[in-house]
Protein backbone atom coordinates (compact mmCIF):
# COMPACT_ATOMS: atom_id res chain seq x y z
CA UNK A 1 0.00 0.00 0.00
CA UNK A 2 2.91 2.36 0.56
CA UNK A 3 4.32 1.94 -2.95
CA UNK A 4 0.94 2.23 -4.41
CA UNK A 5 0.49 5.45 -2.37
CA UNK A 6 4.38 6.65 -3.45
CA UNK A 7 3.12 5.90 -7.43
CA UNK A 8 -0.31 7.91 -6.75
CA UNK A 9 1.63 10.91 -5.28
CA UNK A 10 4.03 10.43 -7.78
CA UNK A 11 1.70 10.60 -10.71
CA UNK A 12 -0.50 13.83 -9.22
CA UNK A 13 3.28 15.52 -9.12
CA UNK A 14 3.84 14.94 -12.50
CA UNK A 15 0.19 15.85 -13.36
CA UNK A 16 0.63 19.12 -11.44
CA UNK A 17 4.08 19.52 -13.21
CA UNK A 18 2.28 19.24 -17.05
CA UNK A 19 -0.38 21.38 -16.23
CA UNK A 20 2.00 24.12 -14.30
CA UNK A 21 4.02 24.41 -17.78
CA UNK A 22 1.35 27.18 -18.26
CA UNK A 23 -0.84 29.64 -16.54
CA UNK A 24 -3.64 27.64 -14.66
CA UNK A 25 -5.12 30.73 -12.25
CA UNK A 26 -7.64 32.88 -13.65
CA UNK A 27 -7.28 36.87 -14.22
CA UNK A 28 -7.46 38.87 -11.05
CA UNK A 29 -9.23 41.27 -12.59
CA UNK A 30 -12.15 42.61 -15.13
CA UNK A 31 -12.09 45.82 -17.28
CA UNK A 32 -15.67 45.84 -18.19
CA UNK A 33 -16.00 48.38 -21.18
CA UNK A 34 -19.25 50.02 -21.78
CA UNK A 35 -20.34 52.25 -25.20
CA UNK A 36 -20.85 52.28 -29.09
CA UNK A 37 -19.76 51.04 -31.76
CA UNK A 38 -16.11 52.62 -31.98
CA UNK A 39 -15.76 50.67 -29.09
CA UNK A 40 -17.40 47.06 -29.57
CA UNK A 41 -16.65 44.03 -30.57
CA UNK A 42 -17.68 42.88 -34.07
CA UNK A 43 -19.42 40.32 -36.30
CA UNK A 44 -16.51 38.67 -38.45
CA UNK A 45 -18.92 37.10 -41.39
CA UNK A 46 -18.11 37.90 -45.04
CA UNK A 47 -14.40 38.63 -43.82
CA UNK A 48 -15.83 42.09 -41.84
CA UNK A 49 -12.54 44.14 -41.28
CA UNK A 50 -14.26 46.44 -38.92
CA UNK A 51 -13.01 46.41 -35.35
CA UNK A 52 -13.83 48.60 -32.28
CA UNK A 53 -10.90 49.33 -30.68
CA UNK A 54 -12.21 47.93 -27.03
CA UNK A 55 -12.18 44.33 -29.63
CA UNK A 56 -8.42 44.69 -29.83
CA UNK A 57 -8.01 45.92 -26.39
CA UNK A 58 -6.94 42.05 -24.93
CA UNK A 59 -4.03 41.35 -27.12
CA UNK A 60 -2.35 45.11 -24.83
CA UNK A 61 -2.95 43.47 -21.00
CA UNK A 62 -1.46 40.39 -19.97
CA UNK A 63 -3.64 37.35 -18.90
CA UNK A 64 -3.79 38.95 -15.18
CA UNK A 65 -6.49 41.50 -16.82
CA UNK A 66 -9.66 40.43 -18.97
CA UNK A 67 -11.81 42.55 -20.82
CA UNK A 68 -14.89 42.34 -21.17
CA UNK A 69 -16.36 44.32 -23.88
CA UNK A 70 -20.35 45.33 -23.53
CA UNK A 71 -20.04 48.09 -26.02
CA UNK A 72 -22.54 48.05 -29.00
CA UNK A 73 -23.33 49.75 -32.05
CA UNK A 74 -25.75 52.08 -31.98
CA UNK A 75 -26.19 52.80 -28.24
CA UNK A 76 -25.83 55.65 -26.26
CA UNK A 77 -25.57 56.47 -22.32
CA UNK A 78 -29.28 56.64 -22.66
CA UNK A 79 -30.19 53.25 -24.50
CA UNK A 80 -27.44 51.67 -22.96
CA UNK A 81 -29.57 51.88 -19.59
CA UNK A 82 -33.40 51.65 -21.60
CA UNK A 83 -32.02 48.27 -22.74
CA UNK A 84 -30.95 47.04 -19.79
CA UNK A 85 -27.46 46.75 -21.15
CA UNK A 86 -25.70 48.24 -18.20
CA UNK A 87 -27.94 46.19 -15.40
CA UNK A 88 -26.39 43.10 -16.28
CA UNK A 89 -22.47 44.72 -16.73
CA UNK A 90 -23.24 46.13 -13.45
CA UNK A 91 -24.36 42.89 -12.12
CA UNK A 92 -21.33 41.49 -12.45
CA UNK A 93 -18.67 43.75 -11.06
CA UNK A 94 -16.68 43.12 -8.41
CA UNK A 95 -14.62 45.24 -5.86
CA UNK A 96 -11.45 45.93 -8.00
CA UNK A 97 -12.73 45.41 -11.40
CA UNK A 98 -12.90 48.35 -13.80
CA UNK A 99 -15.46 49.89 -16.16
CA UNK A 100 -14.00 52.12 -18.94
CA UNK A 101 -17.36 54.35 -20.36
CA UNK A 102 -17.24 56.01 -23.75
CA UNK A 103 -20.51 57.39 -25.03
CA UNK A 104 -21.33 60.52 -27.24
CA UNK A 105 -21.60 59.64 -30.70
CA UNK A 106 -24.81 58.16 -30.40
CA UNK A 107 -26.21 60.80 -27.59
CA UNK A 108 -26.05 63.26 -30.58
CA UNK A 109 -28.65 61.79 -32.93
CA UNK A 110 -31.87 63.11 -32.80
CA UNK A 111 -33.56 59.69 -31.78
CA UNK A 112 -35.39 60.18 -28.71
CA UNK A 113 -34.43 56.48 -27.50
CA UNK A 114 -30.89 57.72 -27.84
CA UNK A 115 -30.87 61.18 -27.22
CA UNK A 116 -29.38 63.08 -24.47
CA UNK A 117 -28.13 66.49 -24.05
CA UNK A 118 -24.37 67.66 -22.83
CA UNK A 119 -24.51 69.61 -19.57
CA UNK A 120 -27.78 68.12 -18.21
CA UNK A 121 -29.01 64.59 -19.49
CA UNK A 122 -25.86 63.04 -20.89
CA UNK A 123 -23.96 64.15 -17.52
CA UNK A 124 -26.62 62.45 -15.28
CA UNK A 125 -26.28 58.99 -17.13
CA UNK A 126 -22.42 59.63 -17.13
CA UNK A 127 -22.92 60.13 -13.29
CA UNK A 128 -24.85 57.00 -13.00
CA UNK A 129 -22.25 54.90 -14.60
CA UNK A 130 -19.97 56.41 -12.19
CA UNK A 131 -21.61 56.16 -8.81
CA UNK A 132 -23.18 52.75 -9.37
CA UNK A 133 -19.58 51.33 -10.30
CA UNK A 134 -18.13 52.65 -7.15
CA UNK A 135 -21.09 51.39 -4.94
CA UNK A 136 -19.86 47.84 -6.15
CA UNK A 137 -16.29 49.00 -5.28
CA UNK A 138 -15.09 49.06 -8.63
CA UNK A 139 -13.06 51.85 -10.39
CA UNK A 140 -15.22 53.58 -13.17
CA UNK A 141 -12.78 55.31 -15.99
CA UNK A 142 -14.28 57.91 -18.30
CA UNK A 143 -13.41 58.67 -22.47
CA UNK A 144 -14.69 60.82 -24.61
CA UNK A 145 -15.42 60.02 -28.53
CA UNK A 146 -12.96 59.32 -30.70
CA UNK A 147 -12.63 62.24 -33.67
CA UNK A 148 -14.71 61.66 -36.96
CA UNK A 149 -12.48 61.57 -40.06
CA UNK A 150 -14.06 65.17 -41.63
CA UNK A 151 -11.98 67.10 -43.18
CA UNK A 152 -15.06 69.02 -45.06
CA UNK A 153 -17.30 71.64 -42.84
CA UNK A 154 -18.82 70.30 -39.55
CA UNK A 155 -22.21 71.45 -41.22
CA UNK A 156 -22.08 68.77 -43.66
CA UNK A 157 -25.15 65.85 -43.08
CA UNK A 158 -23.39 63.13 -44.39
CA UNK A 159 -20.60 63.37 -41.62
CA UNK A 160 -22.92 64.52 -38.83
CA UNK A 161 -25.30 61.23 -39.46
CA UNK A 162 -22.60 59.22 -40.04
CA UNK A 163 -23.71 58.08 -43.42
CA UNK A 164 -21.98 55.00 -44.14
CA UNK A 165 -21.34 55.64 -48.09
CA UNK A 166 -21.05 53.19 -51.06
CA UNK A 167 -18.88 53.81 -53.52
CA UNK A 168 -19.98 55.63 -56.74
CA UNK A 169 -23.71 55.89 -55.62
CA UNK A 170 -23.39 59.17 -54.40
CA UNK A 171 -21.07 62.49 -54.92
CA UNK A 172 -18.89 62.57 -52.12
CA UNK A 173 -18.33 65.21 -49.97
CA UNK A 174 -15.39 67.62 -51.04
CA UNK A 175 -12.76 67.90 -48.73
CA UNK A 176 -10.26 70.19 -47.53
CA UNK A 177 -7.34 69.83 -45.40
CA UNK A 178 -8.26 70.71 -42.37
CA UNK A 179 -9.63 68.28 -39.62
CA UNK A 180 -13.48 69.22 -37.55
CA UNK A 181 -14.73 67.82 -34.52
CA UNK A 182 -18.33 67.56 -35.08
CA UNK A 183 -18.99 66.43 -31.98
CA UNK A 184 -19.02 69.97 -29.54
CA UNK A 185 -20.15 70.03 -26.39
CA UNK A 186 -20.34 65.93 -26.00
CA UNK A 187 -16.76 65.94 -25.77
CA UNK A 188 -16.92 68.08 -22.91
CA UNK A 189 -19.16 66.15 -20.50
CA UNK A 190 -17.34 63.27 -20.12
CA UNK A 191 -14.44 65.19 -18.55
CA UNK A 192 -16.58 67.61 -16.75
CA UNK A 193 -17.89 64.58 -14.78
CA UNK A 194 -14.61 62.78 -13.88
CA UNK A 195 -13.43 66.17 -13.04
CA UNK A 196 -16.44 66.68 -10.50
CA UNK A 197 -16.18 62.99 -8.71
CA UNK A 198 -12.53 62.73 -8.86
CA UNK A 199 -12.60 59.84 -11.86
CA UNK A 200 -9.79 59.39 -14.11
CA UNK A 201 -10.36 60.55 -17.26
CA UNK A 202 -9.08 59.74 -21.00
CA UNK A 203 -9.40 62.10 -23.60
CA UNK A 204 -9.82 59.50 -26.77
CA UNK A 205 -11.09 62.39 -28.87
CA UNK A 206 -7.59 64.37 -28.84
CA UNK A 207 -5.47 61.48 -28.90
CA UNK A 208 -7.29 60.53 -32.50
CA UNK A 209 -7.28 63.98 -33.18
CA UNK A 210 -4.11 64.42 -33.54
CA UNK A 211 -3.51 61.09 -35.05
CA UNK A 212 -5.94 61.88 -38.09
CA UNK A 213 -4.45 65.14 -38.48
CA UNK A 214 -1.11 64.37 -38.90
CA UNK A 215 -2.09 61.43 -41.35
CA UNK A 216 -3.86 63.88 -43.46
CA UNK A 217 -6.87 63.37 -45.44
CA UNK A 218 -5.21 60.63 -47.53
CA UNK A 219 -3.40 58.59 -45.35
CA UNK A 220 -5.93 58.84 -42.58
CA UNK A 221 -8.36 56.75 -44.40
CA UNK A 222 -5.92 53.65 -44.03
CA UNK A 223 -7.71 53.49 -40.33
CA UNK A 224 -11.32 53.57 -41.55
CA UNK A 225 -13.81 51.23 -43.12
CA UNK A 226 -12.52 52.31 -46.99
CA UNK A 227 -13.03 48.97 -48.43
CA UNK A 228 -12.87 48.94 -52.40
CA UNK A 229 -15.51 47.15 -54.44
CA UNK A 230 -15.55 43.61 -54.85
CA UNK A 231 -12.46 43.27 -51.70
CA UNK A 232 -14.42 41.94 -49.28
CA UNK A 233 -17.69 39.38 -48.96
CA UNK A 234 -19.54 41.58 -46.53
CA UNK A 235 -19.41 45.06 -48.76
CA UNK A 236 -19.70 43.57 -52.11
CA UNK A 237 -20.10 47.22 -53.47
CA UNK A 238 -17.72 48.68 -51.22
CA UNK A 239 -17.90 51.16 -48.51
CA UNK A 240 -16.84 54.63 -47.41
CA UNK A 241 -16.89 54.54 -43.38
CA UNK A 242 -15.51 58.01 -42.14
CA UNK A 243 -16.52 56.88 -38.43
CA UNK A 244 -15.52 53.10 -38.09
CA UNK A 245 -12.40 51.53 -37.83
CA UNK A 246 -10.59 48.43 -39.76
CA UNK A 247 -8.07 46.13 -38.33
CA UNK A 248 -5.59 48.57 -38.75
CA UNK A 249 -7.61 51.19 -37.40
CA UNK A 250 -8.38 49.78 -34.35
CA UNK A 251 -4.97 48.57 -33.22
CA UNK A 252 -3.15 51.55 -33.81
CA UNK A 253 -5.63 53.26 -31.45
CA UNK A 254 -5.90 50.84 -29.24
CA UNK A 255 -2.33 51.25 -28.67
CA UNK A 256 -2.67 55.09 -27.95
CA UNK A 257 -5.31 54.31 -25.67
CA UNK A 258 -3.80 51.86 -23.30
CA UNK A 259 -0.61 54.24 -23.15
CA UNK A 260 -3.08 57.45 -21.82
CA UNK A 261 -4.46 54.34 -19.10
CA UNK A 262 -1.37 53.68 -18.39
CA UNK A 263 -0.42 57.61 -17.38
CA UNK A 264 -4.40 57.65 -15.87
CA UNK A 265 -4.47 54.57 -14.04
CA UNK A 266 -0.90 53.81 -13.06
CA UNK A 267 -2.22 50.39 -11.62
CA UNK A 268 -3.09 49.25 -14.67
CA UNK A 269 0.41 49.84 -16.55
CA UNK A 270 2.43 46.43 -14.88
CA UNK A 271 -0.08 44.76 -17.31
CA UNK A 272 0.30 46.53 -20.72
CA UNK A 273 2.36 44.92 -22.80
CA UNK A 274 3.09 45.78 -26.73
CA UNK A 275 3.36 43.36 -29.08
CA UNK A 276 4.05 44.46 -33.10
CA UNK A 277 1.52 41.93 -34.29
CA UNK A 278 -1.41 39.64 -32.57
CA UNK A 279 -2.62 36.22 -34.04
CA UNK A 280 -6.64 35.69 -32.90
CA UNK A 281 -9.08 33.68 -33.72
CA UNK A 282 -11.58 35.76 -32.27
CA UNK A 283 -10.98 38.91 -34.76
CA UNK A 284 -9.13 40.65 -31.77
CA UNK A 285 -5.37 40.78 -33.22
CA UNK A 286 -3.80 41.61 -36.92
CA UNK A 287 -4.43 38.18 -37.97
CA UNK A 288 -6.41 35.09 -37.68
CA UNK A 289 -3.24 32.87 -38.50
CA UNK A 290 0.45 32.22 -37.11
CA UNK A 291 1.70 32.04 -40.84
CA UNK A 292 -0.08 35.04 -42.03
CA UNK A 293 2.03 36.85 -39.18
CA UNK A 294 5.05 35.71 -39.74
CA UNK A 295 4.55 36.47 -43.28
CA UNK A 296 4.02 39.97 -42.21
CA UNK A 297 7.30 39.75 -41.04
CA UNK A 298 9.97 42.70 -43.03
CA UNK A 299 12.74 40.61 -44.28
CA UNK A 300 16.23 40.47 -42.20
CA UNK A 301 15.02 43.01 -39.60
CA UNK A 302 18.29 43.24 -37.75
CA UNK A 303 19.02 44.48 -34.00
CA UNK A 304 15.03 44.03 -32.85
CA UNK A 305 12.63 41.69 -32.17
CA UNK A 306 9.74 41.22 -34.05
CA UNK A 307 7.52 40.15 -31.41
CA UNK A 308 3.97 38.00 -32.41
CA UNK A 309 1.32 37.30 -29.80
CA UNK A 310 -0.62 34.06 -30.34
CA UNK A 311 -4.26 34.04 -28.27
CA UNK A 312 -5.40 31.35 -26.42
CA UNK A 313 -6.60 29.05 -29.07
CA UNK A 314 -5.82 25.89 -31.21
CA UNK A 315 -4.16 26.86 -34.73
CA UNK A 316 -4.10 23.78 -37.28
CA UNK A 317 -1.66 24.77 -40.11
CA UNK A 318 1.88 24.05 -41.33
CA UNK A 319 3.69 27.01 -39.80
CA UNK A 320 7.65 27.98 -41.76
CA UNK A 321 9.69 30.63 -40.39
CA UNK A 322 11.94 31.23 -43.21
CA UNK A 323 15.44 32.23 -43.22
CA UNK A 324 14.59 35.28 -43.93
CA UNK A 325 12.56 36.42 -40.42
CA UNK A 326 15.43 37.00 -38.50
CA UNK A 327 14.62 38.17 -34.94
CA UNK A 328 10.63 36.80 -34.31
CA UNK A 329 9.59 35.87 -31.04
CA UNK A 330 6.18 33.75 -30.48
CA UNK A 331 4.81 34.58 -27.52
CA UNK A 332 1.86 32.72 -26.23
CA UNK A 333 -1.08 33.36 -23.98
CA UNK A 334 -2.62 30.11 -21.76
CA UNK A 335 -3.86 27.50 -24.15
CA UNK A 336 -2.14 28.72 -27.45
CA UNK A 337 -1.11 25.37 -29.84
CA UNK A 338 0.23 25.38 -32.96
CA UNK A 339 -1.00 21.88 -34.09
CA UNK A 340 -0.84 19.43 -37.34
CA UNK A 341 -1.37 16.18 -38.55
CA UNK A 342 0.99 14.95 -40.70
CA UNK A 343 2.95 11.79 -40.36
CA UNK A 344 5.81 10.15 -42.38
CA UNK A 345 4.16 7.70 -44.01
CA UNK A 346 1.31 10.07 -45.45
CA UNK A 347 1.08 10.78 -49.03
CA UNK A 348 1.86 14.76 -50.13
CA UNK A 349 0.16 15.72 -53.33
CA UNK A 350 2.51 13.78 -55.32
CA UNK A 351 2.05 10.17 -53.71
CA UNK A 352 4.71 10.31 -52.20
CA UNK A 353 5.61 9.62 -48.41
CA UNK A 354 6.36 13.12 -46.45
CA UNK A 355 9.01 11.21 -44.78
CA UNK A 356 9.94 12.60 -41.06
CA UNK A 357 11.39 16.20 -41.96
CA UNK A 358 7.97 16.58 -44.23
CA UNK A 359 5.65 15.81 -41.12
CA UNK A 360 6.44 18.05 -38.37
CA UNK A 361 3.58 20.88 -37.94
CA UNK A 362 6.53 23.61 -37.73
CA UNK A 363 9.51 24.83 -39.22
CA UNK A 364 12.02 26.95 -37.80
CA UNK A 365 14.96 28.17 -39.62
CA UNK A 366 15.55 31.79 -39.23
CA UNK A 367 18.64 32.45 -36.56
CA UNK A 368 17.71 33.91 -33.23
CA UNK A 369 14.03 32.95 -33.21
CA UNK A 370 12.58 33.40 -29.70
CA UNK A 371 9.34 31.24 -28.00
CA UNK A 372 7.68 31.14 -25.07
CA UNK A 373 4.73 29.59 -23.99
CA UNK A 374 3.53 28.05 -26.90
CA UNK A 375 2.47 24.24 -27.09
CA UNK A 376 3.97 23.02 -30.85
CA UNK A 377 1.57 19.62 -31.34
CA UNK A 378 1.95 16.90 -33.91
CA UNK A 379 -1.71 15.08 -33.26
CA UNK A 380 -1.35 12.19 -35.44
CA UNK A 381 -1.10 9.87 -33.24
CA UNK A 382 1.19 6.91 -32.83
CA UNK A 383 1.24 6.27 -36.39
CA UNK A 384 5.07 6.43 -36.84
CA UNK A 385 7.55 9.55 -37.25
CA UNK A 386 5.37 12.34 -36.79
CA UNK A 387 7.25 15.95 -35.80
CA UNK A 388 6.23 18.76 -33.86
CA UNK A 389 8.79 21.22 -34.15
CA UNK A 390 11.72 21.28 -36.77
CA UNK A 391 14.61 23.44 -35.46
CA UNK A 392 17.63 24.15 -38.11
CA UNK A 393 17.85 28.10 -36.61
CA UNK A 394 20.75 28.80 -35.03
CA UNK A 395 20.67 30.31 -31.42
CA UNK A 396 16.86 29.26 -31.18
CA UNK A 397 15.61 30.30 -27.36
CA UNK A 398 12.36 28.10 -25.92
CA UNK A 399 11.00 29.11 -22.66
CA UNK A 400 8.50 27.40 -20.82
CA UNK A 401 7.20 25.27 -24.31
CA UNK A 402 5.44 22.04 -24.66
CA UNK A 403 6.38 19.99 -27.81
CA UNK A 404 3.86 17.03 -27.80
CA UNK A 405 4.07 14.22 -29.96
CA UNK A 406 4.60 10.35 -29.80
CA UNK A 407 7.94 9.39 -32.27
CA UNK A 408 10.34 11.71 -33.49
CA UNK A 409 8.14 14.63 -31.49
CA UNK A 410 11.77 17.31 -31.43
CA UNK A 411 13.96 17.38 -34.26
CA UNK A 412 17.04 19.34 -33.33
CA UNK A 413 18.12 19.45 -37.30
CA UNK A 414 20.48 22.07 -37.49
CA UNK A 415 24.19 20.66 -37.58
CA UNK A 416 25.01 24.28 -36.91
CA UNK A 417 22.69 25.19 -35.12
CA UNK A 418 22.36 25.70 -31.16
CA UNK A 419 19.67 25.37 -29.07
CA UNK A 420 18.40 26.34 -25.38
CA UNK A 421 15.20 25.10 -23.85
CA UNK A 422 14.33 26.47 -20.38
CA UNK A 423 11.21 24.69 -18.31
CA UNK A 424 9.78 23.42 -21.09
CA UNK A 425 8.31 19.78 -21.30
CA UNK A 426 8.70 17.51 -24.25
CA UNK A 427 7.01 14.12 -24.75
CA UNK A 428 7.18 11.21 -26.67
CA UNK A 429 7.68 7.35 -27.30
CA UNK A 430 10.64 6.54 -29.12
CA UNK A 431 13.62 8.85 -30.33
CA UNK A 432 11.44 11.71 -29.45
CA UNK A 433 14.24 14.25 -29.15
CA UNK A 434 16.72 13.80 -32.35
CA UNK A 435 18.46 15.47 -34.56
CA UNK A 436 22.25 16.92 -35.47
CA UNK A 437 22.23 20.38 -33.47
CA UNK A 438 24.12 21.37 -30.05
CA UNK A 439 20.75 21.39 -27.16
CA UNK A 440 20.81 22.51 -24.24
CA UNK A 441 17.80 21.11 -21.77
CA UNK A 442 17.89 23.60 -18.66
CA UNK A 443 14.41 22.44 -15.92
CA UNK A 444 12.82 20.82 -18.38
CA UNK A 445 10.32 17.63 -17.75
CA UNK A 446 10.78 15.47 -20.09
CA UNK A 447 7.91 12.53 -20.45
CA UNK A 448 7.87 8.63 -21.80
CA UNK A 449 4.39 7.41 -22.99
CA UNK A 450 5.59 4.23 -23.83
CA UNK A 451 8.83 1.84 -23.93
CA UNK A 452 11.42 3.40 -26.07
CA UNK A 453 14.82 5.79 -26.32
CA UNK A 454 14.25 9.49 -25.21
CA UNK A 455 16.95 10.80 -27.03
CA UNK A 456 18.63 10.17 -30.69
CA UNK A 457 21.48 12.08 -30.90
CA UNK A 458 23.50 12.31 -34.79
CA UNK A 459 26.25 14.39 -33.64
CA UNK A 460 28.64 14.81 -36.15
CA UNK A 461 32.53 14.07 -35.68
CA UNK A 462 34.41 16.69 -34.41
CA UNK A 463 31.75 18.09 -32.62
CA UNK A 464 32.00 19.32 -28.91
CA UNK A 465 28.88 19.01 -27.70
CA UNK A 466 25.32 16.78 -28.61
CA UNK A 467 22.75 17.25 -26.23
CA UNK A 468 23.19 18.34 -22.83
CA UNK A 469 20.43 18.05 -19.52
CA UNK A 470 20.75 20.12 -16.86
CA UNK A 471 18.28 19.87 -14.02
CA UNK A 472 15.87 17.98 -15.94
CA UNK A 473 12.75 15.49 -14.25
CA UNK A 474 12.41 12.16 -16.84
CA UNK A 475 8.74 10.38 -16.18
CA UNK A 476 6.62 7.84 -17.67
CA UNK A 477 3.40 6.93 -18.19
CA UNK A 478 2.42 3.71 -16.52
CA UNK A 479 2.60 1.45 -19.43
CA UNK A 480 6.42 3.19 -19.88
CA UNK A 481 9.03 0.36 -18.26
CA UNK A 482 11.58 0.27 -19.99
CA UNK A 483 13.40 3.57 -21.57
CA UNK A 484 16.83 3.81 -22.76
CA UNK A 485 18.46 7.61 -22.12
CA UNK A 486 19.92 7.59 -25.87
CA UNK A 487 20.47 5.26 -28.43
CA UNK A 488 23.10 6.95 -31.22
CA UNK A 489 21.47 7.37 -35.05
CA UNK A 490 24.93 8.21 -36.06
CA UNK A 491 27.96 6.81 -34.23
CA UNK A 492 29.30 9.82 -32.94
CA UNK A 493 26.17 10.91 -30.88
CA UNK A 494 26.63 12.56 -27.63
CA UNK A 495 24.45 13.20 -24.62
CA UNK A 496 25.03 14.47 -21.33
CA UNK A 497 22.35 14.15 -18.38
CA UNK A 498 23.32 16.78 -15.36
CA UNK A 499 22.15 16.43 -11.72
CA UNK A 500 18.81 15.05 -13.38
CA UNK A 501 15.83 13.08 -11.57
CA UNK A 502 15.78 9.78 -13.47
CA UNK A 503 12.17 7.73 -12.51
CA UNK A 504 12.17 4.22 -12.11
CA UNK A 505 11.31 3.65 -16.12
CA UNK A 506 14.60 4.49 -17.02
CA UNK A 507 16.49 0.59 -17.57
CA UNK A 508 19.43 0.25 -15.28
CA UNK A 509 21.77 0.30 -18.23
CA UNK A 510 20.48 3.50 -18.88
CA UNK A 511 22.15 3.44 -22.67
CA UNK A 512 21.58 1.76 -25.99
CA UNK A 513 24.26 1.23 -28.86
CA UNK A 514 21.32 0.83 -31.30
CA UNK A 515 22.38 -2.93 -32.43
CA UNK A 516 25.74 -1.47 -33.23
CA UNK A 517 28.86 -2.71 -31.01
CA UNK A 518 30.83 -0.21 -33.04
CA UNK A 519 28.88 2.40 -32.27
CA UNK A 520 30.05 1.90 -28.34
CA UNK A 521 33.66 3.10 -29.30
CA UNK A 522 32.36 6.72 -31.22
CA UNK A 523 28.99 7.56 -29.44
CA UNK A 524 29.63 9.63 -25.97
CA UNK A 525 26.60 9.01 -23.64
CA UNK A 526 27.49 10.44 -19.96
CA UNK A 527 26.05 11.40 -16.94
CA UNK A 528 26.59 13.73 -13.44
CA UNK A 529 25.22 12.91 -10.29
CA UNK A 530 21.73 11.64 -11.75
CA UNK A 531 18.97 10.83 -9.28
CA UNK A 532 15.59 9.02 -8.57
CA UNK A 533 15.14 5.67 -9.01
CA UNK A 534 16.39 5.15 -12.62
CA UNK A 535 19.63 6.64 -11.05
CA UNK A 536 21.88 3.30 -11.29
CA UNK A 537 25.57 4.20 -11.73
CA UNK A 538 26.97 0.81 -11.08
CA UNK A 539 24.81 -0.61 -13.97
CA UNK A 540 24.81 1.52 -16.46
CA UNK A 541 26.40 0.39 -19.92
CA UNK A 542 29.97 -0.32 -20.18
CA UNK A 543 30.81 1.92 -22.49
CA UNK A 544 28.50 5.12 -21.15
CA UNK A 545 30.84 7.66 -18.63
CA UNK A 546 29.76 9.12 -14.94
CA UNK A 547 31.58 12.46 -14.87
CA UNK A 548 33.47 13.47 -11.91
CA UNK A 549 33.50 17.42 -12.74
CA UNK A 550 31.30 19.77 -14.80
CA UNK A 551 34.48 21.88 -15.92
CA UNK A 552 33.70 22.72 -20.03
CA UNK A 553 30.06 21.62 -19.49
CA UNK A 554 28.77 25.45 -18.34
CA UNK A 555 25.87 26.19 -20.17
CA UNK A 556 27.09 29.15 -21.15
CA UNK A 557 30.02 27.12 -22.54
CA UNK A 558 28.21 24.47 -24.62
CA UNK A 559 26.52 27.37 -26.54
CA UNK A 560 29.13 29.55 -26.98
CA UNK A 561 30.08 28.40 -30.12
CA UNK A 562 32.31 31.30 -32.26
CA UNK A 563 30.52 34.18 -31.28
CA UNK A 564 29.97 33.56 -27.93
CA UNK A 565 26.32 33.38 -27.66
CA UNK A 566 25.13 32.93 -24.13
CA UNK A 567 21.36 32.46 -23.68
CA UNK A 568 21.21 32.53 -20.07
CA UNK A 569 22.14 36.24 -20.06
CA UNK A 570 21.20 37.32 -23.37
CA UNK A 571 19.04 35.08 -25.35
CA UNK A 572 16.00 37.07 -25.25
CA UNK A 573 18.10 40.46 -24.83
CA UNK A 574 16.01 41.82 -27.71
CA UNK A 575 12.59 41.18 -26.43
CA UNK A 576 10.71 44.33 -26.04
CA UNK A 577 8.16 43.01 -24.23
CA UNK A 578 7.90 43.89 -20.46
CA UNK A 579 6.73 40.87 -19.00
Amino acid sequence: MKTLGAKMIGLLVAAFILCSAFRADKPVVTVFMIGDSTMANKKLDGGNPERGWGMVLPGFFSEDIRIDNHAANGRSSRSFISEGRWEKVISKVKKGDYVFIQFGHNDEKADPTRHTDPGTTFDDHLRRYVNETRAKGGIPVLFNSIVRRNFVQPKDTSILKDVRRTPGESEPPKEGTVLFDTHGAYLDSPRNVAKELGVAFIDMNKITHDLVEGLGPVESKKLFMFVETDQVPAFPKGREDNTHLNVYGARVIAELAVEAIGKAVPELAPYIRHYDYVVAQDGSGDFFTVQEAINAVPDFRKNIRTTILIRKGTYKEKIIIPESKINVALIGEEGATLTNDDFANKKNVFGENMGTSGSSSCYIYAPDFYAENITFENSAGPVGQAGACFVSADRAFFKNCRFLGFQDTLYTYGKQSRQYYEDCYIEGTVDFIFGWSTAVFNRCHIHSKRDGYVTAPSTDQGKKYGYVFYDCKLTASPEAKKVYLSRPWRPYAQAVFVRCELGQHVLPEGWNNWGKKENEKTAFYAEYDSRGEGANPKARAAFSHQLKTLKGYEIETVLAGDDGGNPVKNGNHLLDVKR
